[in-house]
């Protein structure tokens, strides 16, 4: 059956469609065009609202209660279940620092999900944050269960994973780290700094090694010094670098995050969440990695006052991007989903609204509400009438 939406802006990598038209059949865009098709055994008024490809998490542990590390079929499905109502189409589920069974047990979990039976989200693999990380800078990650990077640790857990493992966060000044970054670069992995104090010498040679990503700027990094411009510097000025980073303006304020706009404009940001199990949920204490991690407002924050993750949507991220820094649709469209799907090697099908495409998008109003969400040609979400 065919679903044409009619009468909506429709936001493509070089243009926006002022009145455009989405026809789409199975789990595949079929045409998209200027004014209506009139072809769909379904036709949606979508007067009002804005398509754009579906946004895509490539940092997030948890959603509603469900954690990845909770190594269940039932924490996958509910992860991929929450996401929709935020525009989020697409993820990689984020595992953390803990003991190498925990690991093991969660990877194992991801590669035996079965995405295609999962109303939702697609999970499109694994991001291994940790345990290859700095202790100086593990921020809610536990200390204790922290490893050296090693070849054959990683070998096990892909195996576990059947083959899943799509991005790597690591400290690259750690002993066994370019060996390590060498192995996952050849192997068609992104290799990512993160929980890091490597110098920007240090950093400088990870990217000539291999390193492709940097996992949520300014936090948990070396941060720019006027002798030693540390990660953040690296960041800045390594075009070879896609960078992450959190907007919820408690991880990173806005005058930095407009500082990082700058120097890496749209073509080198990703937005991400790194949310935790408490997106979604009221306010209380929550479990990350063993950690109570408590919620208030619109922090999360271990005992100490470390932030733990977050509480972020895709959709306040994006719409703090829009506001604060006037972007274009075709800004954010490259860093809610574009960027994202070309450096995971999924642009052949997602990241943008085309002919050919998997039929994954989200409908937003004037202000940047999520009103409904399509997930492989199906309607995953959508926003109930107020009465």
């Amino acid at each position: 059956m065919s679903v044409e939406y009619q009468n909506v802006r429709v936001v493509q990598e070089n243009r926006t469609l002022e009145k455009g038209c989405v026809l789409f059949e199975g789990t595949t865009i079929t045409e998209v065009t200027e004014g209506n098709l009139y072809k769909g055994d379904t036709v949606i008024d979508g007067n009002g609202l804005t398509v754009f490809p579906g946004f895509i998490d490539v940092h997030i542990h948890g959603a509603n209660g469900h954690d990845v590390m909770d190594a269940t079929p039932e924490a996958l499905r509910g992860i991929a279940a929450a996401l929709p109502q935020e525009g989020t189409t697409s993820f990689l589920a984020t595992t953390m620092t803990k003991s190498p069974e925990a690991i093991g047990n969660a990877l194992r979990n991801a590669g035996q999900f079965d995405h295609e039976a999962a109303a939702g989200a697609e999970m499109l693999g694994v991001h291994l944050e940790g345990p290859f990380i700095s202790e100086k800078k593990a921020g809610a990650q536990p200390t204790e269960h922290i490893l050296l990077p090693s070849v054959s640790t990683f070998e096990a857990w892909r195996e576990m994973s059947g083959d899943k493992i799509r991005m790597v966060t690591l400290a690259p000044e750690q002993e066994g780290a370019e060996a390590l970054i060498r192995h996952i670069h050849h192997h068609g992995i992104t290799a990512s700094m993160g929980h890091t104090s490597a110098t920007f010498e240090q950093a400088k040679h990870a990217v000539d090694l291999g390193v492709r990503h940097v996992t949520h700027l300014y936090n948990q990094m070396s941060g720019f010094h006027h002798r030693d411009p540390g990660v953040v510097g690296a960041s800045f000025t390594d075009e070879r670098l896609m960078v992450e980073l959190i907007v919820d303006y408690i991880h990173s304020t806005k005058e930095a995050v407009q500082i990082a706009y700058r120097q890496l404009t749209h073509e080198r940001l990703l937005l991400i969440t790194d949310a935790m199990r408490a997106k979604c949920l009221e306010a209380g204490t929550y479990d990350l990695g063993g950690q109570d991690v408590t919620v208030k407002g619109k922090e999360a924050v271990l005992k100490d006052g470390t932030l733990a993750g977050s509480i972020l949507t895709l959709t306040e991220a994006a719409g703090h991007m829009r506001d604060q820094l006037s972007l274009s649709d075709q800004e954010i469209l490259a860093i809610t989903s574009l960027n994202a799907a070309r450096e995971l090697g999924v642009d052949d099908r997602k990241g943008a609204i085309a002919t050919g495409k998997d039929a994954d998008f989200v409908l937003v109003d004037g202000d940047f509400r999520v009103q409904a969400t399509w997930a492989r040609g199906n309607l995953v979400y959508e926003k109930e009438e107020q009465s």
